[in-house]
C-alpha cells in the first residue's frame, strides 16, 4: 500500500517491518472500505472520516489502538490472547503471532459502533464486556 511505504522504510528492523506491512495489509485487504493514512507519524485506518484502528512500533511491540472502546469491549479476548492493553492501546509482542481474528473483531465493532459518528474521535462512553 502506497500510502504506508514510506512509514515502513523508516522501520529498520526487517522482521517488524515484515510484520507491520503484514498487520496493515491484512487490514486493508479484510476491511477494503477503510481509508489508509498516516496521522501522527503512524498508520490508521478511518471510515467516513471517524477513526477506526491505528498502530505503532516500539522495541517490544506493535501497539493496535482500537480507542478506548473497543479496549473494553474486547479486554477479556485481549488478555486471552497472550497481549497486555493499557486503556488505549494493546501490545502485540513481537515473540507472539498476530491474533487476526480478535483484529477483526475490533475493527469490525468500531465501524459498526461508530457507524453515526461524525467526529474523528468517539465520545467516550462506558462499553460492557462481552
Amino acid at each position: 500500500m502506497e500510502v504506508f511505504e514510506e512509514y515502513l522504510a523508516r522501520i529498520n528492523d526487517p522482521v517488524h517491518r515484515t510484520r507491520m506491512d503484514e498487520i496493515l495489509s491484512w487490514v486493508a485487504k479484510k476491511f477494503p472500505d477503510l481509508a489508509p493514512r498516516i496521522a501522527w507519524n503512524q498508520p490508521v485506518f478511518t471510515h467516513h472520516g471517524t477513526f477506526i484502528i491505528g498502530f505503532s512500533i516500539a522495541k517490544h511491540h506493535i501497539a493496535a489502538a482500537p480507542e478506548r472502546a473497543g479496549i473494553n469491549r474486547f479486554s477479556d479476548e485481549i488478555v486471552k490472547a497472550g497481549y497486555e492493553h493499557t486503556k488505549e492501546l494493546v501490545r502485540i509482542p513481537w515473540t507472539l503471532p498476530v491474533d487476526f481474528s480478535l483484529l477483526s473483531k475490533m475493527i469490525a465493532f468500531n465501524i459498526r459502533d461508530k457507524a453515526d459518528c461524525l467526529t474523528f474521535w468517539r465520545k467516550e462512553q462506558k462499553i460492557p464486556k462481552q
